[in-house]
């Protein structure tokens, strides 16, 4: 079966880093193109960094994590990362992987784009 699943969340003081997993199984993750997105609660979920499936993919992040974070994939693992440094209390809520064909033409951030999800890995930012 497709599954996405997200790890690597947890609690962390304010300036602090994380880095998060997206383990894929059933699919081989580096023919689809990959989104990290959060939801905080009672917001919207939110697109966060994007990378594409070619070797020489490119990368984007939403302006609120430009320069903090950093997504990369491992194909031979078959997992997504997200490196989160310096983080902020803002960004505390739950974080998702996602999963779409290199052949969909969407903004990267519609949530509506995307095959799979994973479940979400909780980060909370607080002192």
């Amino acid at each position: 079966q497709v599954q996405l699943v997200e790890s690597g969340g947890g609690l962390v003081q304010p300036g602090g880093s994380l880095r998060l997993s997206c383990a894929a199984s059933g699919f081989t993750l580096d023919t689809y193109n990959i989104g990290w997105f959060r939801q905080a609660p009672g917001k919207e979920r939110e697109g966060v960094s994007y990378i594409l499936s070619s070797e020489d993919g490119s990368t984007a992040y939403a302006d609120s994590v430009k320069d903090r974070f950093t997504i990369s994939r491992d194909n031979a693992k078959n997992t997504v990362y997200l490196q989160m440094n310096s983080l902020k209390s803002e960004d505390t809520g739950v974080y998702y992987c996602a999963a779409r064909t290199h052949l969909s033409g969407s903004h990267w951030a519609r949530k509506g784009s995307y095959d799979y999800w994973g479940q979400g890995t909780q980060v909370t930012v607080s002192s």
